[in-house]
């Protein structure tokens, strides 16, 4: 879709995006977008200078500082890394694709190379050939009649599958055709995603990927001098299953039913499908949750004394963390006065309007000077104090309400406290459950939080439109106790329940200087408001100009 519009007299053409397609890489396609044909299972060169042809080669960018890309030209920053490949001798399985191939291979017909339909058809339909079993041992052995077939054979299969039957499949023949899983030539990824570290030795250490390489090469180098000797069937076979291994365990090494490949010390590799998955991998640990600065995480416990869009603080995260506050003519003696002070509140940096950072040192006549130097336009970092508005999140976040905006109560003790009320969005308890603190570092970050994320604007819940802060468990016991016939409270007790409320005037007493529930209640509502309801125990709720019968 095309949108053309006008920007400044410069006409402007905004593409959207429709659709996206993931596809399969053909060889053609590994071959034209490689940069280099790797040859040599090594790295570096007796000098450190990266060998032509091998794992670090030049045309597949640099780690190194001081040299250049051959591919590119760019330096370290610059380049952004370029592909290389790997031509097997004999193609292999990908053992990532092999649930594919086995679909493939079973829904067709291996005389005609049909398909033939998802019915479990003795013979074929469009030949009338019998149809074989096919089975799949993992991880990427293919069966037909109990015989083995070789990768050369699946090839030829799927290649032979005309293109109507492919998409009928759900295969794609131009983007995604079953015979590129199987590999005749291999991508080797850039240096920079598996670069080389030098040890406190001066020895260089590999990365596993770069590992795996080297096994896949040298391999595959072993197989070419045995094809090229006449070496009996056998040993071929033997050497080209190797090479299956190898290439298995490089895009997945915790595949069933082999063993892991490892290093010299034992342990076992991390190569592609590692380096993804799980809590440590690059979706989980890098992209989704990344470790943040300006944040605290500690238990929570309940603490019905707070107003239910606070959280209280530990004094030990308040001293530490830190807000950033711009100098101006307005607030520069306020500011000064942060920098001066030898206890808490105080400021812990200086940032000068040139970027450069400078640490507060506890010293009374340093503080003097560095207060006194103080300019308008510079920042302060100061401790977090009362008032601060922070984002407060649980995990798992489900909702958008499981991340809201809270105002800070510094509190001594270890915990978060919250009110009990404040739970029910972030489905937290008190049972252990740990929470997430966000300090935020701009001023439209904090506006933002208030006027969107702020508490009290998230009482009706996104999902129903019910409200979800809501009195509970307590609170309902409490006041069905307070409005119950024969509850009475003194003089002390009524002003002390009404102050709670910020409410400084006593009504008069129902009966000898005593306050009924009922009378305390009624100081909340509007003097104007009349209901009759019948409760779902079967009471009679009244409320009659603002008193509750």
């Amino acid at each position: 879709m095309y949108i053309n519009f006008d920007l400044g007299g410069k006409m402007v053409t905004e593409r959207k995006i429709s659709s996206i397609m993931f596809s399969v890489l053909s060889p053609e396609t590994i071959r034209k977008m490689s940069a280099a044909k790797i040859i040599i299972p090594d790295t570096y060169d007796d000098d450190g200078y990266p060998i032509d042809g091998g794992l670090v080669d030049l045309r597949l960018g640099v780690v190194d500082p001081g040299l250049r890309c051959k591919t590119c030209g760019g330096r370290v920053q610059e380049c952004p890394g370029h592909f290389g490949h790997i031509e097997l001798v004999r193609p292999v399985v990908h053992v990532l694709f092999a649930k594919e191939i086995h679909k493939a291979l079973s829904k067709t017909c291996p005389k005609c190379h049909r398909y033939v339909g998802e019915t479990k058809a003795k013979v074929c339909p469009h030949c009338g050939e019998k149809l074989p079993e096919i089975k799949f041992v993992k991880p990427t052995t293919f069966l037909m009649n109990g015989d083995v077939l070789l990768p050369t054979d699946i090839r030829d299969w799927l290649s032979q599958i005309p293109d109507d039957d492919l998409k009928q499949m759900g295969f794609h023949p131009d983007y995604a055709h079953p015979k590129w899983m199987i590999l005749s030539a291999l991508p080797v990824p850039p240096v920079n995603m598996r670069p080389s570290i030098t040890l406190e030795s001066g020895e260089r250490s590999e990365d596993d990927l770069t590992h795996k390489l080297v096994d896949i090469i040298r391999i595959n180098q072993k197989l070419a001098a045995n094809i090229s000797a006449g070496a009996p069937q056998l040993i071929i076979e033997d050497l080209w299953e190797l090479l299956q291994y190898h290439v298995t365990t490089y895009f997945d090494n915790e595949t069933s039913n082999i063993p892991p490949a490892r290093h010299r010390s034992g342990r076992a590799l991390k190569t592609i499908t590692q380096r993804l998955k799980g809590k440590e991998g690059r979706f989980r640990y890098n992209l989704s949750g990344k470790r943040v600065n300006f944040s605290a995480r500690t238990v929570i416990s309940p603490d019905s004394n707070i107003e239910m869009n606070m959280v209280g603080v530990p004094q030990a995260i308040a001293e530490e963390m830190t807000v950033p506050i711009t100098v101006t003519a307005w607030n520069k003696s306020y500011c000064q006065k942060l920098i001066k002070s030898m206890e808490y509140p105080k400021a812990k940096y200086i940032i000068r309007d040139d970027g450069r950072k400078i640490k507060i040192i506890d010293d009374e006549e340093m503080k003097k000077e560095q207060a006194e130097n103080l300019k308008v336009g510079w920042t302060i970092e100061r401790q977090v104090i009362d008032g601060d508005i922070v984002l407060f999140n649980r995990q798992p976040s489900l909702h958008r309400i499981s991340m809201m905006a809270h105002y800070v109560k510094v509190l001594p003790g270890k915990t978060f406290r919250v009110n009990p009320i404040s739970v029910a969005p972030y489905n937290a308890d008190f049972d252990g459950d740990e929470m997430n603190l966000h300090l935020l570092q701009t001023e439209e970050s904090k506006a933002e939080a208030k006027y969107i994320m702020g508490h009290e604007l998230q009482i009706l819940s996104p999902r129903y439109g019910h409200a979800i802060i809501r009195p509970q468990e307590d609170h309902i016991s409490g006041l069905y106790l307070l409005t119950r016939d024969g509850t009475y409270f003194d003089k002390k007790e009524a002003s002390e329940i009404l102050y709670k409320l910020g409410i400084t005037e006593l009504p008069k007493p129902d009966y000898k200087n005593l306050y009924s529930g009922k009378l305390l209640f009624s100081q909340l509502l509007p003097k104007d408001i009349n209901i009759k309801e019948k409760s779902k125990m079967g009471d009679s709720v009244v409320i009659k100009n603002g008193k509750l019968i």
